[in-house]
């Protein structure tokens, strides 16, 4: 066992031991729900996975491949050619890993700012100033009944078509028009 602990704590394999620590850290953190880590790492060729999931496999494999190469050799130059080696290796094996986890990997969530610039169907009796509802198809097909509100003296019937223009996070509501593409 202390061969082991020898190997993590020697060059190269104790600048990954220290990261692995941080990963496992990290997902106690993520386990007990205090954080989450969404970004995507596109710049290394490692998209479509949270970058929680694409670090912690790219640390583990580097960690793991500077401790097998740095059991076999002895001298610092050698072992600094294993680390490059390593880094380099856990890179490429983790691009193949990523590529099936990205079908396991949830789609971006919807913003209520997606339905900007969609065209939508007024299903209340009036919408106006300070009172109405609409309903908007998404880009996914479904559909949404939001509220919805003119400005200036435009009032829209049931049944009329508009262009949603805006979104007030404040209030919770479109923005509509008359869509003029439509007769």
């Amino acid at each position: 066992m202390s061969d082991f602990i020898d190997a993590t704590l020697a060059f190269p394999a104790v600048i990954f031991t220290f990261l692995l620590v941080v990963v496992i850290g990290y997902w106690i953190v993520v386990v007990t729900g205090l954080t989450h880590l969404d970004e995507d790492l596109a710049w290394l060729g490692l998209s479509g996975v949270p970058a929680g999931v694409t670090l912690s496999l790219l640390i583990a494999l580097a960690w793991f491949f500077s401790l097998a190469g740095g059991t076999f050799v002895d001298s610092t130059p050698l072992r600094v050619g294993v680390l490059v080696l390593a880094v380099a290796a856990s890179w490429f094996v983790t691009k193949l890993l990523v590529k099936p986890l990205r079908r396991l990997a949830p789609a971006a969530s919807p913003s209520r700012h997606d339905f900007v610039g969609l065209p939508c169907v007024v299903r209340t009796g009036l919408a106006g100033n300070s009172f109405g509802q609409a309903e908007v198809t998404a880009a996914d097909g479904s559909t949404a009944v939001v509220q919805v509100r003119t400005t200036g003296a435009d009032v829209l019937k049931r049944g009329d078509k508009a262009l949603i223009f805006d979104y007030d996070a404040g209030g919770e509501f479109y923005y509509v028009m008359p869509d003029e593409r439509v007769s």
